[in-house]
């Protein structure tokens, strides 16, 4: 009987332990960032994708201790509505948080910002309809399209993000002018950014990481919350 029962005993405090190690692993995995974005997010023009935006963010982040993974979904020539129409399967199960970076391509065409808060506020229902945090990163419009342009098109990320409750970093270019770079003159951002005037550079990058990095932080700490 004495046997019989340490035997008893063995077998549930093993058992206690293996659900003890599997909850163990569980707890251990990384939190899964989707960057949903265009260009500047995909990394474009750079010779080694290591330079690119997610993969310096992800170091970045790593480097602070977070136990991360951000998963590269920019697409190149993306708008607000490219971003909406694939945002359904671009954030797939194992998504944590969600950083949206999109509006440049919209401000390159000229797209009236009507159309454009449309777009970013369906995204965001459907991150809102996963239980996922947002980071809803601002692509400030230039004014050569005049003020009122530039009022609702600044104004539609302000909005969005109170409305649902998501975070906002409201300067993608945050970190360039942090380091005395203007982006509406091209001359003093000459030497972050690649010929083509329009994509950042490594170095630029990394400016922009180190500007973008501490609202990543505040969405890393909703999740885990």
């Amino acid at each position: 009987m004495a046997s019989n029962g340490y035997g008893a005993v063995r077998a549930v405090r093993n058992a206690a332990v293996a659900v003890l190690a599997l909850s163990s692993s569980v707890f251990a995995e990384p939190v899964t960032i989707v960057a949903l974005g265009d260009s500047l997010t995909a990394g474009y023009g750079l010779a080694d994708q290591g330079d690119g935006l997610v993969p310096q963010l992800e170091s970045w982040l790593k480097a602070r201790g977070a136990d991360v993974v951000v998963q590269n979904a920019g697409v190149s020539g993306d708008t607000t509505a490219g971003g909406l129409a694939r945002v359904g399967w671009a954030l797939g199960p194992e998504a944590d948080a969600v950083i949206v970076t999109l509006g440049g391509n919209d401000l390159l065409r000229g797209l009236d910002p009507a159309g454009s808060r449309t777009n970013l506020e369906g995204i965001l229902q459907e991150t809102a309809a996963r239980g996922l945090p947002v980071l809803l990163v601002a692509m400030p419009a230039p004014t050569n399209f005049g003020p009122e342009y530039k009022a609702a098109f600044d104004a539609m990320y302000v909005d969005l993000a109170a409305q649902y409750g998501a975070g906002l970093a409201e300067d993608f270019f945050a970190g360039l002018r942090a380091a005395g770079a203007d982006p509406s003159d091209p001359a003093s951002l000459a030497v972050f950014m690649q010929a083509d005037g329009i994509h950042p550079n490594p170095e630029g990058v990394k400016l922009i990481v180190e500007g973008l990095g501490p609202k990543v932080e505040e969405l890393l700490e909703r999740v885990a919350d």
